[in-house]
């Protein structure tokens, strides 16, 4: 009676992480749609025209990198659910790879906006919608490189398997978020250069 009582509360526990996870992701999804709201309602208002830049080259490559890494954590969790602990580690290790690739990318893509003399604090508020975008997403790759580098320090540890198996479940839901929201980040700042 007492082992059922604990796999209750286990799954109850899982549950409860997995709601969490999904208000986060729908909290990120408003401040950025608010943010893009933002950004309209302020270039509408004709205090300045928009970006008047054309956006680094370097955001090309930062959008192959999440791209192939939303493929290689699916190929992580696939593993996963087929015990491969060897595949599951390797593509874990990838995904991490890429995901710090994306990082350097948009700090590369900062020294290239400020060699053009766009910076954060300018008189174009438009071109600081540059930096508060990829900045805040920035924030959420490196809380993404933390779920990753845990749930592969799960496969690598003896924590039970089940357990092991619910973090690259969570990590494959946020990472693919974010990429998902990268990819929309990118397209409307494509729209509005």
């Amino acid at each position: 009676m007492v082992g059922n009582t604990e796999n209750t509360d286990l799954t109850r526990a899982k549950k409860a992480q997995k709601f969490n996870l999904w208000l986060g992701l729908i909290g990120m999804f408003m401040m950025f749609a608010a943010l893009s709201s933002g950004y309209i309602v302020y270039t509408a208002s004709g205090i300045d025209k928009g970006l008047k830049t054309t956006l680094p080259n370097t955001f090309i490559l930062s959008t192959l990198a999440i791209v192939v890494s939303s493929i290689t954590i699916q190929l992580a969790f696939n593993a996963a659910k087929k015990k491969d602990k060897p595949k599951q580690k390797l593509f874990l290790l990838i995904t991490m790879v890429l995901g710090i690739v994306f990082f350097a990318s948009q700090i590369h893509s900062w020294n290239v906006l400020s060699e053009r003399g766009i910076f954060f604090v300018s008189n174009n508020a438009s071109q600081s919608f540059l930096y508060i975008f990829t900045g805040m997403h920035l924030a959420h790759i490196i809380a993404g490189l933390i779920v990753l580098a845990r749930a592969y320090f799960g496969v690598s540890s003896d924590i039970p398997a089940e357990k092991s198996y619910f973090r690259i479940e969570l990590a494959n839901i946020f990472w693919h978020f974010l990429d998902i929201l990268w990819i929309y980040i990118y397209v409307f700042l494509l729209l509005n250069q």
